[in-house]
């Protein structure tokens, strides 16, 4: 889907049968181009069952293909609009390349972990604004990271960054849960429910039983929460991205 944040307005762009790992994936500062990890298990294809790519937004079409092979490191980080670094760069298989993006070879992003979600998602969110603050353990399955970002009236978004084996159902491995703290008065708004937040500019917003949310904050609480949009009755249908 294509967000035009300023109107709030949503374009779809094509589906895909398979897995998209959300966490591997960026989006160029000016919104114009996709970099992704997928998944579709056809080992014997040409992508080698998964694959790393660089698509025009809010399309999937590949202008640079990357085989994979397996599901560890994958998808990327962009520099700028011109630059991107491929994450695993050396593990993917000879490529395609029909942009005129240059490839970071020697890039080495800070705060990564691992070669998998969390190499790309953790760099992610630093460079986007949250301030890592602690790493915590719930047992010998789940460990998770504390990433904060400051919102309006003194409040506080938090964000748990679950790394867990045998996670709750409909979650993965890698799964965030969220709360609204404000500091100085002691209030904490936990939301189980919320499966993504960020902040737009100087609106929260979050993703929320299939739907896409915003509200405002005062020193009391959360109000006034508006549906952006609802993306609950959406069924699959065939979409070809234009050449």
């Amino acid at each position: 889907m294509l967000w035009n944040r300023r109107t709030d307005t949503f374009t779809l762009g094509q589906w895909f049968k398979g897995r998209i790992y959300e966490r591997r994936c960026d989006l160029s500062p000016d919104g114009t181009h996709f970099i992704y990890f997928a998944m579709n298990g056809k080992w014997s294809d040409v992508s080698k069952g998964s694959w790393s790519a660089i698509a025009r937004v809010p399309y999937l079409k590949a202008l640079a293909f990357f085989p994979k092979g397996d599901c560890w490191n994958g998808g990327g980080l962009f520099l700028d609009n011109q630059r991107y670094w491929l994450n695993g760069d050396s593990c993917h298989r000879p490529s395609r390349d029909s942009t005129d993006l240059q490839r970071e070879r020697a890039h080495r992003p800070v705060g990564g972990r691992g070669s998998e979600c969390l190499s790309v998602y953790y760099p992610r969110l630093l460079r986007d604004g949250w301030r890592l603050t602690d790493h915590l353990s719930a047992g010998p399955t789940d460990h998770y990271d504390v990433f904060e970002k400051p919102l309006a009236d003194g409040w506080l978004l938090r964000k748990y960054a679950h790394a867990q084996t045998g996670s709750p159902p409909g979650k993965g491995c890698y799964w965030d849960r969220h709360e609204l703290v404000r500091p100085q008065s002691g209030l904490c708004l936990t939301q189980p429910d919320w499966e993504w937040a960020d902040v737009d500019s100087h609106r929260l917003v979050w993703a929320e039983g299939g739907r896409l949310w915003t509200g405002s904050l005062t020193a009391s609480g959360l109000l006034d929460r508006c549906s952006l949009h609802d993306f609950t009755n959406m069924r699959f249908e065939h979409r070809t991205a234009p050449s």
